[in-house]
């Protein structure tokens, strides 16, 4: 289970990091959406590119990160069913949601989705409007992405197999980060604490 846990905490950093640069494709998205509307309204000039340019960072921040929302745990939950288990409860039902759903979609989408890539990739793919785009970059981010799901889904089992075995604290619960502002008011007032300390 030592081996498992390694993994585990190894998948769990890599989509953390995916996680935390993914945001700035929704950024560019946003960026190359306005230049596009100011250009097509100044100018009167567009293109299919700045379009479906768009709606590939938006794929890829949407695939990529599915990894890190069920990290951080911000997946869909159906707590109405939930609320009425124990924790004990509630990890089983996570086991089994974990073991009979989401792996097997994973594995299903993947089975399909990785020759659909490398039959686009093979032909060289393009978008069928004008000025458009070619399409296999685009078609990487569906194996890419559930990828990193089915990646995360397998360490959040481990994960609740080891607290089901008294290994691990419930790795359910949220830890909160503390902003850099928290952590610098905790050290003034330990700094404070102490100097008082002295002074007694």
């Amino acid at each position: 289970m030592r081996a498992l846990l390694k993994f585990s905490n190894a998948v769990d950093w890599l989509n953390a990091q995916i996680g935390k640069y993914v945001i700035w494709l929704i950024l560019a998205s946003t960026v190359i959406s306005g230049v596009n509307a100011v250009v097509r309204k100044v100018f009167n000039m567009s293109s299919n590119a700045y379009l479906e340019i768009q709606w590939y960072l938006f794929a890829a921040a949407f695939l990529l990160a599915a990894g890190f929302t069920l990290l951080k745990g911000e997946h869909v939950r159906i707590d109405v069913v939930a609320s009425r288990f124990s924790k004990r409860g509630q990890i089983w039902l996570d086991v089994v949601g974990f073991t009979l759903f989401l792996t097997p979609l994973c594995l299903v989408i993947l089975y399909y989705g990785i020759p659909f890539f490398l039959k686009g990739y093979a032909s060289g793919e393009m978008s069928s409007n004008a000025g458009g785009l070619v399409r296999w970059p685009v078609y990487a981010m569906i194996p890419l992405g559930f990828g990193l799901l089915l990646l995360q889904g397998l360490s959040e089992l481990i994960k609740r197999i080891a607290f089901l075995m008294g290994l691990i604290e419930d790795p359910t619960l949220k830890k909160v980060e503390k902003t850099a502002e928290e952590e610098l008011a905790e050290a003034i007032a330990r700094l404070a604490e102490a100097k008082a300390a002295k002074a007694d």
